[in-house]
Formats: structure tokens, sequence, C-alpha cells
């Protein structure tokens, strides 16, 4: 039965993604009471405790400027049968290993000004969903978001676009993950040499430079786990690329690339193709990819948070090898005025899979999709989901390793509105390779805005 949910799961969709800001919201104040339950660790083996919650959202939006903050307590009841309340700890007191900064931050859910793709100055302070640089190779739909709902960690991205002061000729993106610890830093910058031809191809030339960091990529391995990895030490990538927005309509898009990078291990990279969409709502992708043994694209990804220990450990222990040439295929759709929005890309090598079994993600197709249905095209009901699936063929052959949920991160929100009372199912299925089992969060809640 469990397997058959999974399996179930991963048709209808899995991790929760977050749409890209497309335009600023109506100003106004708004505010939401949230009721429900979180299964949260217990600390002993993994297992798994059911917390009831109750919390307080505002949310102020003025011009580019808006806040939201996330005032939650979740507690136990009557836990002994004596104590008539029990606060969850790690939401208010600092564990091994947190400062204050860590613990108080996440109240705040954001900070922003300006929208990211739409202003040419933008700041967002809290939750990062899907941050990516230039094309992808280096930092690729980059996420703190992981290890929710039991942690909550606060990060920054920022964009300056010289175009904000009559000087478009250069610009900056930067982002850490996690503004208390300054584990993952970085940024790219770009020019656009040719900017004095204005808004014409070779006006939108860009060519940039990125370069991403992370100071303790064992950030998250307990302290009694730390003897199974190699000695922390700061990792990094960089990388290059040209980027040439060729045709930018709203019906028709088409970009144009290259893009090269190196890892800490001297491992190279590089990545050539085209990107766009079709008819307003259509979209594709295609590249061709070159890589060294010892390289793994998109270094920073969605789930970095959670395999990231690994990666460190691989990087670490191989040396750069001989190339070998891949491929990645990106195709989507958005439907009904972007209420119904579909992505999936399938990347992985021209080689057939390896005979016997590496610990090197890029010698293996790699899976991504997600599916985001928003309220009012079927009542009151949405949801948002993805899925992800690595080392694809590896232990399986490939249109049933395709749908085995191991090495893959799952997840499901399912909201369903009725007047001013939502009702969200949050469900997550994450598997862990350092313990050879999944990593299992959830959470039932019911809010009403006001």
């Amino acid at each position: 039965m469990r397997k058959f949910a999974l399996v179930l799961a991963i048709l209808i969709a899995a991790f929760p993604i977050a749409a890209q800001e497309t335009g600023a919201p109506a100003p106004g104040f708004s505010a939401g009471l949230n009721l429900g339950s979180d299964l949260l660790p217990t600390g002993t083996g993994g297992a798994l405790e059911s917390w009831s919650k109750l919390g307080f959202q505002p949310d102020l939006s003025i011009g580019k400027f808006g806040v939201g903050l996330d005032f939650t307590i979740r507690f136990k009841l009557y836990p002994n049968g004596t104590t008539p309340i029990e606060i969850y700890a790690p939401d208010w007191i600092p564990q091994s290993g947190q400062t204050v900064f860590d613990v108080y931050l996440p109240k705040i859910m954001y900070v922003r000004y300006g929208l990211r793709g739409v202003d040419p100055i933008y700041v967002k302070l809290g939750s990062i969903s899907d941050f990516s640089l230039a094309n992808g190779l280096v930092i690729s739909d980059y996420a703190n978001t992981r290890f929710l709902p039991d942690t909550r960690i606060f990060g920054l991205q920022a964009g300056l676009d010289g175009a904000a002061f009559q000087f478009p000729f250069i610009g900056l993106e930067v982002l850490t993950g996690n503004i208390s610890k300054l584990d993952v830093v970085g940024g790219r910058v770009y020019i656009r040499p040719l900017a004095f031809f204005g808004n014409g191809i070779p006006g939108r030339i860009q060519i940039g430079a990125t370069a991403v960091a992370d100071r303790n990529p064992l950030l998250y391995i307990p302290t009694g786990d730390l003897g199974s990895y190699p000695a922390s030490k700061l990792i990094y990538v960089l990388g290059a690329d040209v980027t040439v927005p060729v045709m930018t309509g709203d019906l028709l898009s088409l970009t144009i690339f290259a893009e090269g990078a190196q890892e800490m291990n001297g491992a190279m990279g590089a990545i050539g193709g085209l990107r766009g969409k079709l008819l307003g709502i259509v979209k594709y992708g295609a590249q061709v990819r070159y890589l060294q043994e010892g390289f793994i694209p998109s270094y920073y990804d969605a789930n970095y948070d959670l395999y990231r220990a690994d990666r460190f450990t691989y990087i670490e222990n191989t040396a750069p090898g001989s190339f070998a040439p891949g491929w990645l295929a990106n195709v989507g759709f958005t439907l009904f005025n972007n209420m119904f929005v579909f992505d999936a890309t399938l990347d992985g090598p021209f080689a057939a899979i390896p005979s016997v079994a590496t610990s090197n993600s890029s010698e293996y197709p790699h899976l991504k999709g997600s599916l985001l249905l928003k309220d009012g095209l079927i009542g009151g009901l949405s949801f948002e989901g993805g899925y992800e699936k690595y080392f694809i063929g590896r232990a399986k052959p490939f249109l049933q390793d395709v749908i085995d949920p191991t090495d893959a991160v799952i997840g499901l929100a399912v909201h369903y509105k009725t007047g001013a009372t939502v009702l969200t199912l949050n469900y997550a299925y994450r598997w862990d390779p350092s313990i050879d089992d999944w990593d299992v969060s959830s959470s039932l809640s019911a809010s009403v805005r006001f």
C-alpha cells in the first residue's frame, strides 16, 4: 500500500514548487490564522511525532515593498498526562550548533523590494524557492525550503541591473541560502558590451561570470556522523557564460547560450543550447553537454541542502577524468491564463548506463517535473508539486526506475478553499542516502485569511 501511494504521488505531482513572480501583488494588508498539525522529528532514531500548531501570519504589501511574518506555536496538550502543555522547543530555543538568529530570523517569511524579472532592482529575504544563475550549469532552481515544515531557513537573493541608473552595460545578482550561517554564497556579474545598440540583438548580448561557494558542506550532518565524511572545508564552483536573447516577444521567444564551469576538484563541464516559449504557452529547451568525469552539473540545485554532504564527498574523492557528451531536454506549458502549469526536464549522458554502479549522478539520466493548479480552475481545489529522480537506471531498468521513489524527492501540497477558510495538506518524501531510507515530513492545517 505504501508503494502504491508513492507511485500515485509521482503520477499526480510532487515536491512543492513556487511559481515565478511575474507581477506586483495588490497593495494592502492581510493576515491569516492557521490551525493544524505537523509531523516533526523527535531526535531519536528519526522517529516522527505529531504536534498541533496555531499560527498568526500577517502580510503587508505597499508598492514594491512587502513583508510577511509567521508566528506559529507548535505544541502538545497534556503530553504526559500531568503537564498542561509542551511547546516544541526547536521553534524557540537554539539547539546544538544554532544561534538566536537561526531561530528567530525565520519568523520573517519574507521581506522584499521589487520582483525578479520585473524590476531592475530587487531584494528578497526569507525563503528561496527557485533561484538560478545564468543558464543553470552552476546553480539551477536552488531552494532553502527543503526542511519545511520542520525548519524554515532565512536567506537572501538580490539583483541590480545598471539600466536602473541609465547604464545598462552591467548587472549583478547575489544570494546566500542562510543569512545566519552564510554557508552557500555566490553571485553572477554580467556585462552587455553592445548595450548602445538598444533593444536589438547585439544590445541584448550578455557575458557573465558566476561564482558560488559553500563554506560548510557538512552543515546539516549530525555531529555523531561527521566521522563518515571527509573533513569539512570550503567548496566552490566557477563559471562563465555567453547568453543571447534572440527574440523576446510574448508569442515567440528564443535565447541561445553557452556556459562552462569548473568545480573545486578541477573537473570541468560545458553546455550549449537554446530555450524559449511558443505562442506564449509552450516552454521548450534543449542542451548539448560535454562533462568531465568528476563534474556534477547544476551542483547547487533544488535539493542541494539534502545531498550537499554526499556531493562534497564525491568531488573530494574524485579526480577529473575523461570527457563525455550529454544532453538535456525541457518541455512545459501554461494554460488558462497561467492557472495550470506543467514543466518537465530530462537529462543524461549519450553513453550507456554504467555496468558498475557509481556515485556520479551525471552518468545517469535525471528527471525533474512539476505541476501547478491554481485556485479557481476546479472549484476551490488547488495543488502544487513536483518529482525529482536521480540515478535513473542504476538499480533497475530505465522505465521501472523512473517510478521507483528511491533516490528521489517527492511531495505534494493540496489546498481546498471554502469561503475564507483554506484546508492544506503538505506531504513530502525525501530519499536520504546516508541512512538508505526515507526522510518523511507532513503537515495538515486549516487557515483563515482576513
